[in-house]
């Protein structure tokens, strides 16, 4: 396993990283069985990063990621997430203020069966509530050892600096893949930064750690699609408008001269996303989902070689239409 250090990080940490949200069972092809199965197994491999929210599976994954790491809790990095609430029909809202963030981080530490949070990431913005009042909440929660660090996860630019003067922004997260560079949405949530041209530089600046989601682009990327591609009616992938319509066709062509390319290299598609974000010098760790041990141990397999200077170009040439698709 490959690691990587930050100046706001205490540890090091695992270029690959587990994103949970698959565990809470919103996706296809899910079952607490195998979310343990590939949590045990991740470590046994030398990942040491998970990362988790309350909403995801309305509290389901936090609850199955605890269990899996009973007996391995001292191994791992957790980084979970708040602010983001929901009513009985599971229409969210986010909630930052003082009152909710320290009612929803004893929540979570029982549900994680754990004392504290290593990285405790604001899941969006909250504009109803002051920063200095989100701040507030947080240094609490440092001061009573119940987080270690504190991340913000799609913040625009200007609300990290803000924050920053208040309390120390250790992390970053934001979507970004091939084909999602400098995105204005996800899943038809407005974004409030660009990753490439804005949130990497900030990253820079003060030395955090950058934590891309979606690195292959809820699946297109891994070949799992087809152009006709249809999810069954209970996955969440439903939601993001990006799937339908012509807006994805213009993303699956991308993807099929990838693919096409990657065959080429003799690289499946899965190994070339996470060796094209490893190998850029702000990315920390890649949050991706697993469904299947078969499908760790091909991300496992990225870690093992890099994309060669000639091959990385070509690969920049085939998405520069995407920058800001």
């Amino acid at each position: 396993m490959i690691y990587k250090q930050v100046k706001r990080i205490d540890r090091t940490i695992s270029a690959l990283g587990i994103g949970c949200w698959n565990f809470g069972g919103d996706w296809d092809d899910t079952d607490d069985r195998k979310s343990v199965a590939i949590v045990h197994a991740s470590i046994e491999a030398g990942i040491n990063f998970f990362d988790v929210a309350p909403v995801y599976g309305w509290y389901h994954a936090e609850e199955v990621l605890g269990k899996a790491l009973a007996g391995r809790r001292e191994k791992v990095i957790i980084a979970s997430k708040c602010g983001l609430l929901w009513d009985d029909h599971h229409v969210t809202r986010n909630d930052l203020s003082k009152k909710s963030i320290l009612t929803e981080i004893d929540a979570s530490l029982k549900r994680l069966n754990t004392s504290y949070i290593d990285i405790y990431q604001l899941h969006w913005p909250d504009h109803a509530t002051p920063l200095s009042e989100t701040a507030e909440a947080l240094l609490l929660l440092k001061q009573a050892g119940k987080i270690r660090h504190v991340g913000l996860s799609n913040y625009s630019t200007a609300d990290v600096e803000a924050m920053e003067a208040i309390v120390p922004v250790d992390c970053q997260q934001g979507l970004y893949n091939m084909l999602e560079r400098n995105t204005d949405s996800y899943h038809g949530i407005p974004l409030e930064y660009k990753t490439e041209d804005e949130m990497m530089a900030t990253v820079r600046k003060y030395g955090q750690a950058f934590l891309p989601y979606s690195p292959y682009m809820q699946g297109l990327l891994t070949g799992r699609f087809s152009r006709d591609h249809k999810f069954s009616g209970t996955d969440i992938r439903n939601a993001n408008p990006k799937f339908f319509g012509e807006q994805y066709q213009r993303y699956f062509d991308c993807y099929e001269q990838l693919d096409a390319f990657a065959r080429r290299m003799g690289r499946p598609m899965n190994e070339i996303c996470v060796n094209w974000l490893r190998q850029k010098d702000e990315v920390t760790c890649i949050i991706g989902g697993v469904s299947s041990i078969v499908q760790l141990e091909g991300n496992l397999r990225a870690m093992e070689w890099d994309i060669a200077p000639d091959e990385m170009a070509e690969i920049d040439r085939i998405i520069e239409p995407l920058r800001y698709a």
